[in-house]
C-alpha cells in the first residue's frame, strides 16, 4: 500500500503517519510525505522515520517537495494544505479575519463560510486543481482524502475535477460524540449516534446510551449552569432547534446570525493567531491525541478516520464513519438538501470502496439552517468552476453573518478590500488566464 500526504508539514503529516503505522493490516506501507517547505518536511520525515525505528514497524518513508516525485502508484492521496500562508496566523488569514472586523463582522474561526471561508476557498481551489491534474495522470484510481477547509466547498470542487473517488474528512463527529458522552456521564463505548447534515453543521439525529434515547439527559445537562457554560451556543441551538450540532460553539457562532451581537464565541484574532503560532500541539487534541503525547514516538492512534478507511479498503473489514460526499444517487442521500451539494453523512467502507448511507430527510428546521450555508457554498463553487469573481461576491452577500450586518454597498466595499489584499493569490480568476 502507498499513501501520499500533500501538506505533510501540517499536523496531519505526523498524526496520520502514526495512525497508519499503528494498524498491523497496513504493515509494510509506503508513506510519501510532500510539503513545499523543506525544513518542515524534514522535521516530519525525521519524526516518522524515528517512530518506525523506535517501534520496529515495517514501513518506509519517502519525502519530496515535488508531489510528482511521489504520486505514481499511490492508493491514497491525503490533501491537508494551506495555500498562501499558515492556516491560522499571519497573512492571508489575518486579513480574512481583520478586514471583516473593520466592517463589524466578528468571525470566530473564518475557515468554513463567512467572508474568511469564502476567500480561503477562492485562494485554495486553484492549487487543488493542479494537484488533481497530477493525481489524474499519475494515480487516477487513488482515493483522494481531503482534510483542507473549507471542507464542503473544496470537497465539492474536488469531485468535479477528480477522475477517481473523493472523500472529505473532519473530526467534528468524533469529538462531539465524546463530549456528549461526557456530558451525560456515560462511557463512550456504551453510546451510539447517527449524524447527518453538512460539514460543521451536521446534526445528532440520534444519540443513545445502551440503545436508549439520551437526549433527555442532554437536556438535563443543559439545565446545569456549569455544563451549559462549556458549550453555550450549541446548547442554545439545541434548545431552540431541537438537535445538537457537530461543531463547537466558537465555530457555530459564525454559521448563523443569532450570536453576532451577544459576544458569545467572539475571539480576538491577534490573540488567537498568536496562541496557534506558539502552541501547534493543541491541534493534536482536535485529532483525539493528548497534547502531552503529541511528540511521542509510540504508535498512539488518534480518532481520525483516514487510517481506518485505508484498513477497511485493504482488508474488506467494514467500517462506519461520517464523511463528506456529494448528495447524489436516486433521490439523493438527504432528501431536503439540494441534489448536487456536498453533505456529511454516515458511510460504510470495505474492499469495494466507500458506500454513503441514505439518510432521508433531515428535520425541516435543521435542513433550513443547512441550506443557508449551502447557498454560500454553491455560489463559491460556481465562482471557482467558472472563474467568476462576481459569483464570489454574491456568495458573500448570502453569508449569514454578512447579510445580517452589512448593506449591499458596504458588503461590496469589504469584498473589494479583501480581494485587493489577496490579489496575488487570485490570478486564476483573471479572464486572461488560460483555461487549460
Amino acid at each position: 500500500m502507498k499513501t501520499v500526504i500533500i501538506g505533510a508539514g501540517s499536523a496531519f503529516g505526523r498524526r496520520l503517519s502514526i495512525d497508519i503505522l499503528s494498524r498491523p493490516p497496513l504493515s509494510g506501507t509506503e508513506i510519501g510525505l510532500c510539503d513545499i517547505d523543506p525544513e518542515r518536511l524534514e522535521v516530519v520525515r525525521a519524526f516518522v522515520d524515528a517512530a518506525i525505528a523506535h517501534n520496529k514497524a515495517p514501513g518506509r518513508v519517502t519525502a519530496s517537495t515535488e508531489r510528482r516525485d511521489l504520486l505514481a502508484g499511490a492508493d491514497f492521496v491525503v490533501i491537508a494544505v494551506s495555500i498562501g500562508g499558515p492556516a491560522y496566523y499571519d497573512k492571508p488569514y489575518e486579513d480574512e479575519m481583520g478586514i471583516p472586523i473593520k466592517y463589524g463582522i466578528n468571525q470566530t474561526i473564518g475557515d468554513t463560510v463567512g467572508p474568511g471561508g469564502i476567500m480561503r476557498a477562492l485562494r485554495t481551489a486553484p492549487a487543488l486543481r493542479e494537484m488533481v491534474r497530477d493525481i489524474n495522470e499519475l494515480c487516477p484510481g487513488a482515493l483522494i482524502i481531503n482534510y483542507t477547509n473549507p471542507m464542503a466547498m473544496l470537497t465539492w470542487v474536488l469531485n468535479e475535477w477528480a477522475e477517481g473517488p473523493v472523500i472529505g474528512l473532519c473530526h467534528g463527529v468524533q469529538g462531539t460524540s465524546k463530549e456528549l458522552a461526557h456530558l451525560i456521564g456515560a462511557p463512550y463505548e456504551e453510546t451510539d449516534h447517527w449524524v447527518a447534515g453538512i460539514n460543521h453543521m451536521a446534526w445528532f439525529l440520534r444519540f443513545t446510551h445502551n440503545r436508549q434515547d439520551a437526549y433527555p439527559r442532554l437536556r438535563e445537562a443543559m439545565a446545569d449552569p456549569a455544563k451549559y457554560k462549556t458549550d453555550p451556543i450549541r446548547f442554545e441551538m439545541m434548545r431552540h432547534f431541537g438537535y445538537f450540532c457537530t461543531e463547537s460553539s466558537r465555530h457555530t457562532a459564525e454559521y448563523v446570525p443569532y450570536f453576532r451581537g451577544d459576544g458569545l464565541g467572539v475571539a480576538d484574532i491577534k490573540a488567537f493567531s498568536e496562541r496557534v503560532r506558539k502552541n501547534r500541539q493543541s491541534w493534536f487534541e482536535d485529532m483525539g491525541v493528548a497534547r502531552s503525547k503529541a511528540n511521542s514516538l509510540e504508535l498512539i492512534r488518534s480518532h481520525e478516520y483516514a487510517s481506518g478507511i485505508m484498513e477497511a479498503m485493504m482488508t474488506g473489514e467494514v467500517m462506519r464513519f461520517n464523511g463528506n460526499v456529494m448528495n447524489e444517487g436516486p433521490g439523493g442521500l438527504i432528501d431536503n438538501l439540494p441534489p448536487d451539494c456536498c453533505v456529511e453523512v454516515p458511510c460504510l467502507t470495505d474492499a469495494g470502496g466507500i458506500h454513503p448511507c441514505r439518510v432521508g430527510s433531515l428535520p425541516p428546521q435543521c435542513a433550513a439552517l443547512c441550506r443557508t450555508n449551502v447557498n454560500v457554498q454553491e455560489l463559491t463553487v460556481r465562482a471557482i468552476l467558472d472563474r467568476d469573481r462576481e459569483a464570489g461576491f454574491q456568495a458573500m452577500l448570502l453569508d449569514p453573518l454578512t447579510s445580517s450586518t452589512l448593506s449591499l454597498s458596504k458588503a461590496r466595499e469589504m469584498f473589494e478590500e479583501m480581494w485587493a489584499a489577496e490579489t496575488h493569490l487570485l490570478g486564476y480568476y483573471e479572464k486572461s488566464c488560460p483555461s487549460s
